[in-house]
C-alpha cells in the first residue's frame, strides 16, 4: 500500500469510539499510554484492562485473555511504539493462533509517551506485513473509517486471529485518565468475568 499522508490520517479518538461502539461482550485489552487514554475516553467499562507500565506487554495479556476466556472476543488497543516493545510476542501468538483475538495497532509513526520522536513504524515498518509473516492469518493497514467498520465486524469469539495497522494522526489529544489503582482494576475486571476478587 503506498505512504498515508498526514492529512490522510485518521482521528484516533474516533477510531476507538467508533471500534467499541455496542461492544455487548468484548473484552479489551489496552497497551500503556495513549491508547489506554483512547479507550477510556470512548467510555470506561468493567471489560476494559487498562495496563499501567506495562510497555510491550498488551499483546501478550491479551493472548492470556484468549486463553482463558475463549469464548470471548478479545480486542488489544496499542501503539505502534508499545507493540515495537513486544515485538517477539507476534510470533508467539501466530504460533498459538487463538480464533477470538484482535490486535488493533494505533500507528501514528512515532512515540507519543516520550516526545513524538519518529518510531521505526514512521520509518517504514509496517507492523501488519510483520504479523502477516509470522503466520498471522488476516492482516491489514487501515486508513479509512470503511476500515475500521470492517475491522469491527471482526470482533466476535470466531473471527480468527488478525492485526491490524490503523494509520492515525500523530497527535497527542487531552489525556482522559482510566483508573491506575492496579488492583481495582484487576478486581473489576475479575467480576466483570464472574470471578471473585483476589
Amino acid at each position: 500500500m503506498g505512504e498515508v499522508t498526514l492529512s490522510e490520517r485518521l482521528d484516533r479518538r474516533d477510531v476507538v469510539a467508533r471500534l467499541l461502539a455496542d461492544r455487548t461482550d468484548l473484552l479489551v485489552v489496552t497497551g500503556l499510554g495513549s491508547a489506554s487514554y483512547d479507550v477510556m475516553a470512548a467510555g470506561d467499562h468493567d471489560g476494559n484492562y487498562y495496563l499501567w507500565a506495562a510497555m510491550g506487554s498488551a499483546a501478550m495479556v491479551g493472548l492470556g485473555l484468549t486463553t482463558a476466556k475463549p469464548d470471548r472476543p478479545v480486542l488489544v488497543v496499542t501503539g505502534d511504539g508499545e507493540m515495537l516493545m513486544g515485538f517477539g510476542s507476534l510470533a508467539t501468538i501466530a504460533v498459538r493462533k487463538p480464533a477470538n483475538l484482535t490486535i488493533a495497532v494505533l500507528d501514528n509513526g512515532h512515540f507519543g509517551e516520550t516526545g513524538m520522536q519518529q518510531s521505526h513504524a514512521g520509518r517504514g515498518i509496517g507492523l501488519d506485513r510483520v504479523a502477516a509473516a509470522c503466520g498471522f492469518p488476516w492482516t491489514a493497514e487501515v486508513t479509512d473509517m470503511a476500515g475500521i467498520d470492517a475491522l469491527r465486524t471482526r470482533l466476535r469469539a470466531d473471527a480468527g486471529l488478525g492485526l491490524a495497522t490503523v494509520k492515525i494522526k500523530p497527535e497527542n489529544p487531552p489525556r482522559v485518565l482510566p483508573p491506575r489503582d492496579g488492583s481495582y482494576i484487576k478486581n473489576r475486571f475479575r467480576a466483570h468475568l464472574g470471578h471473585a476478587p483476589i
